[in-house]
């Protein structure tokens, strides 16, 4: 089978992204957002939960919407009519349709995504900064994370797609999609899921970016959750002592759970295989709609 219609379909589809004053607007938004968060934080955020507040934005809040707007968008709405004359006569097939309308906003989001996480994540980790205790981070922690939070979202571009492709109307799917996925994730976020909850996932961020490689975070110079802990309150108690000098600012939401536990196989599982399963579902959806 060719792959020039599929290619095709793809190169036109990530131009067409590109220009997109939507995606632009969330570069440069999310890229300022996240200057003004490290600028505010800089000197009172230890490390990991520094990192890990950027990646919440992406997981969770506020650039969850967009992404799902990225998704909604390729089957729905006035799209139908030229996708119909398309398809009908051109050889392309759904499946190469669908695949590469889904691959472009997934290129699209995890771009923009690593355009902004990887070099503040890089800056956190390389900087001295004066006045915060030294945290835990390591290089392979980071990249773990940044793939951790790239799979989930291509979980939520899968999901937003799936849900277009069966409501067909984009407003629609995006409602349904804001009033149910939050419930849900809020319920699962009580468990303590992680391989299901964003919310949990971003708790379990800090002491995912404390794992040494290897996985052990008694050896190796990495210290441990409790340790990290004691150093900041520490740091608090020394920082409080020295006249002018700004305490490090407790991060309650990421002290909150308990991730000791953590299982890299099962939260791939947990967001990789749900995305196969709605992709496929979108497919079959989509192969037997009348064009």
């Amino acid at each position: 089978m060719s792959l020039m219609p599929t290619l095709a379909i793809l190169g036109h589809e990530l131009w067409g992204l590109g220009a997109s004053w939507l995606v632009r607007l969330w570069l440069l938004g999310s890229a300022l957002a996240t200057f003004l968060m490290l600028a505010g934080d800089w000197t009172v955020v230890m490390s990991a939960p520094l990192i890990a507040r950027l990646l919440f934005s992406f997981l969770v809040f506020p650039w969850f919407f967009v992404v799902i707007v990225l998704g909604i968008s390729p089957v729905t709405g006035s799209r139908l009519d030229a996708l119909a004359d398309g398809i009908l006569s051109r050889p392309v097939t759904r499946f190469e349709y669908l695949f590469a309308c889904w691959a472009a906003r997934v290129a699209v989001v995890l771009g923009v995504f690593l355009a902004v996480a990887l070099p503040a994540a890089a800056i956190i980790y390389l900087a001295a900064r004066k006045g915060v205790p030294q945290d835990s981070v390591t290089p392979y922690g980071i990249m773990l994370s940044l793939l951790l939070v790239s799979l989930v979202l291509v979980f939520l571009v899968t999901l937003a797609f799936f849900t277009g492709t069966v409501l067909r109307k984009p407003m629609l799917a995006a409602v349904v999609l804001v009033f149910a996925w939050f419930p849900i994730n809020i319920v699962l976020h009580e468990f303590q899921l992680e391989e299901f909850s964003p919310i949990s996932l971003s708790q379990a961020l800090p002491d995912v970016l404390r794992t040494p490689w290897g996985g052990d975070q008694g050896t190796d110079g990495g210290l441990s959750r409790a340790d990290a802990e004691a150093i900041a309150r520490l740091g608090k108690f020394v920082a409080e002592l020295t006249v002018g000098a700004p305490a490090p600012r407790e991060e309650s939401f990421f002290d909150k759970g308990d991730y000791r536990d953590f299982s890299l196989p099962r939260v791939v599982l947990g967001y990789g295989v749900p995305t196969l399963i709605l992709f496929g579902l979108a497919t079959a959806c989509f192969a037997r709609r009348d064009l």
